[in-house]
Parts: C-alpha cells; sequence; structure tokens
C-alpha cells in the first residue's frame, strides 16, 4: 500500500511539474537553458533536457534573444519527444503512462496555444496520430484516437495524407473502415483519394473497392490456411503482416515478423524485429536483434552502424557500462568516424544525471565534464564532418563545468591529470580514465 501511495505522489508531483516552471533552473539566462536542453535533447539525454527545457510549456517565449532560429511550437514538438523517450525508459508501468498522459498534455496545449497561421495543424494531428498508434497499448482506445487524427489530418490535406509513406495511412484507414462495416466512409475516403494515389496505393484501393462488402478477416483467415500448407511460403507471410499492420493489430505483425524471420534469418528480417522491439522500449530483445543483425552481415557499414545502435540502445536503458563497450567496438570498426566518440561523450553525460540522481551536483560531479569535452575533441579531430555538432556540444557544456573558484578549493590547476574513478564519487569507479584540467 505504501508503493502504491508513493507511486500516486510521484506522478501527481511529476504531472503538476511539467507546467510548473516559468522561468530557467539555477537562475540561468533564457538562451543558455535553451541551449542545454536542446544539446541534451539531441544527443538524447533526456532527464536532462527535460530539466532545462520544461519551463518554456509555462512561460511560453514566443522568442528568445540570441537565438535566431528559436520558434516555441518546435520546443514542444521536441518536449513531447522527450517525454515519449522517457516513457520508453521508465520501468514502472504507472510511470510510464505518465510521461504519455503529459506528452498528449502537450498536444492539447499546443492547439490551443497556436492557431493555424503559426503551426501546421495538418502535421501536428498527423503527428499525434503516430503517438496514438505507437503507444496504443498504454493509451484507452489509442488507435481509435490515431484513426480520429490521421482522419483529422486528411480532411486538412488529402494530397500529403494519401502520399505519406506510400498511401500506408489510407491503407489503415480503409481496413478500418471495412472492418467496422462504414461503407460510405471508405467509399468517400476512396473517391478522394485516389486522385492522389501513386501505384501501390492504387492497387489497394482497387482491392479495397472489390471486398468492400467481405469479411477482412475472411481474407485473412484464408491465407492463413494457406500458410498452413505452405509454411515456408515467405510472400505469404509478408502479405498477412502487412494485413495485420494496416488493421493496426501492432502485436500480430511482429509474430509474423517474427516468422519471416525463423524462414530467412537476414541481416533486413533482424533490424526489422529489433525497430520494432526499441519502439516499444524491449530494449533487451532489441539488443539480441541488432547483435544478431551484426553476425548476419559482411556489409562494414551496416555492422558499424548497428553496433553504435546497440550502444544508443543500452544507454537508453540505463546500462551505460555495456553502452561504452559497444561504442567503443563501433569505433574500432571505424576509427575515423567521430559518432562513437560522441556517443561515449553522451554516455559520460548520462554517467552525471544518473550519478547526481536526487541529490546535487557537486564540483566533484562537475569534473567528469572535462571527460566529456575530451571524447568530443577525439570527435572533431577524428571526423572533420562533426566538427559543428561538437561546437555546438561544447556550448552545451561550457556552463556546468567547474569554475574557478571549485578549482581553487579543490587545488586543482590548468593542465593537471587527474582520473575519473571511484575517487570522485564510487559511482563512476567503472569509468576509470583519466582528464586533464581545464
Amino acid at each position: 500500500m505504501k508503493k502504491y501511495i508513493a507511486i500516486l505522489a510521484f506522478i501527481f508531483a511529476f504531472s503538476s511539474n511539467a507546467y510548473s516552471q516559468s522561468e530557467p533552473p539555477y537562475g540561468m539566462s533564457e538562451i543558455q537553458a535553451y541551449s542545454i536542453f536542446y544539446e541534451n535533447y539531441r544527443t538524447g539525454n533526456y532527464d536532462m533536457a527535460l530539466q532545462f527545457g520544461k519551463w518554456m510549456l509555462e512561460k511560453k517565449p514566443m522568442e528568445i534573444p540570441g537565438a535566431n532560429r528559436f520558434t516555441l511550437h518546435r520546443q514542444y514538438e521536441r518536449l513531447i519527444d522527450v517525454y515519449s523517450e522517457l516513457s520508453k525508459q521508465a520501468s514502472d508501468p504507472a510511470l510510464r503512462s505518465a510521461h504519455i498522459d503529459t506528452a498528449l498534455a502537450i498536444y492539447d496545449d499546443a492547439f490551443a496555444t497556436f492557431d493555424e497561421e503559426t503551426i501546421d495543424y495538418y502535421r501536428w494531428h498527423f503527428n499525434r496520430g503516430r503517438f496514438f498508434q505507437e503507444h496504443q497499448s498504454q493509451i484507452q482506445d489509442g488507435m481509435l484516437k490515431a484513426y480520429a487524427d490521421y482522419e483529422k489530418a486528411f480532411e486538412l490535406d488529402p494530397e500529403r495524407l494519401t502520399q505519406s509513406a506510400d498511401g500506408y495511412y489510407i491503407q489503415i484507414l480503409l481496413s478500418n473502415y471495412v472492418s467496422q462495416n462504414e461503407r460510405d466512409k471508405a467509399l468517400a475516403m476512396i473517391e478522394i483519394a485516389e486522385n492522389y494515389a501513386g501505384s501501390q496505393l492504387t492497387n489497394n484501393i482497387e482491392e479495397v473497392r472489390d471486398g468492400l462488402f467481405s469479411d477482412p478477416e475472411e481474407r485473412i483467415g484464408f491465407l492463413e490456411e494457406r500458410l498452413a500448407n505452405n509454411p515456408g511460403d515467405e510472400a505469404l507471410i509478408r502479405e498477412i503482416a502487412s494485413l495485420y499492420e494496416n488493421r493496426g493489430d501492432r502485436e500480430k505483425s511482429i509474430e509474423y515478423a517474427g516468422k519471416l524471420y525463423e524462414i530467412s534469418k537476414t541481416y533486413e528480417n533482424a533490424t526489422r524485429l529489433a525497430d520494432y522491439a526499441r519502439s516499444d522500449a524491449q530494449y533487451e530483445l532489441a539488443i539480441r536483434y541488432m547483435k544478431e543483425a551484426v553476425e548476419l552481415t559482411d556489409n562494414r557499414e551496416h555492422k558499424k552502424t548497428t553496433t553504435l545502435r546497440i550502444a544508443e540502445t543500452y544507454q537508453n536503458k540505463g546500462d551505460l557500462q555495456s553502452a561504452r563497450r559497444y561504442a567503443r567496438e563501433a569505433s574500432s570498426l571505424d576509427s575515423s568516424w567521430g559518432q562513437p566518440y560522441m556517443r561515449i561523450a553522451s554516455i559520460y553525460g548520462a554517467a552525471i544525471s544518473q550519478c547526481t540522481s536526487g541529490r546535487q551536483i557537486d564540483r566533484d560531479d562537475r569534473t567528469v565534464y572535462w571527460l566529456v569535452l575530451d571524447y568530443l575533441d577525439k570527435a572533431r579531430d577524428a571526423d572533420p564532418s562533426v566538427a559543428n555538432a561538437v561546437r555546438r556540444q561544447y556550448t552545451t557544456y561550457e556552463p556546468v563545468l567547474p569554475t574557478s573558484e571549485d578549482k581553487f578549493f579543490r587545488g586543482w590547476e590548468t593542465g593537471d591529470r587527474m582520473q575519473i574513478n571511484g575517487s570522485v564519487h564510487q559511482c563512476y569507479a567503472w569509468i576509470d580514465e583519466a582528464t586533464t584540467v581545464r
């Protein structure tokens, strides 16, 4: 009972705080807080991004002096992403739901705050529909709400929705109309959509029109009977998976994607299952499939990018030591690639957030940021193409480096070497790397 009450208290505090911070934290200027928010958002450090970004939801600054490309509605989108990613990282179901509810509240706030002259209502309805669809298992009537937003997007701009994802969203709407016996709605949508449809959607529309009065379950049942007699027929499996996907039954679609992988263990099929698992925050499963994918390809680009995605996924689940190990492995596959070094910088930034969770960051914690900058330097030196990204991240971390006062009290002199390990804090023992006082 005490645990249940504690969870409820946390959710209430979380929800109320999402809109209660009207000024940047720690007395920072707006541009400082925004810069830290933006770079932590870019690097996937979502806890820190939220800490420095949620004040914008309350204050609603339409501009920030010095941030020439700043737009408030873009920050709403980023904060929705932050809460979405935090929901995937949360192990507690109640906390996951709280994050999702907050993201949906931001969508509602956006429609209340911005008019159609300020934001593209089509895109916002479309994106919210995708959010409902992605998180349908945790949102009551989530898929029905997704359909409603896709319908609104179609009403606002039928051409864009029809051509989006090769007609995928029209297909799932038509499939839903068929399953609900809403013939008139299906015919009305077909009449408009076929003016903009590509060849693939046109074929689908013809099938829908031909079978509009039939039960789609019969079609799936028929195909599954054929599959029982031809269990290795990859074309049948793909079609069944597609039908389930079009109906919004993601669980069955994943099931058949799994069947396809069992029949044909390829890099592409393993990666598809890894993507499904990642989007559901099933990080262990995603990592398993990505590791298998790496073994199934001889393509060096595939190997290194998938290895780095493994590192990112380990970071998302909070296993920072494993994240670093795979980032190092990705770097070993291409020593001139800057992204693995940037990932390690992000991992060490996340280590600070992890170590200071529930307590105030102190001057010893801040020394780890020197190591973060060391890895950003390595990224830039190895790969000139990341120089601009490194420069932007520098502006994020420089405000939180140890101050002159910190160095005075600790007796740190510029150029001194020091070890980032358990002597800083026990939670940094695994890092065990040297850095230079800056």
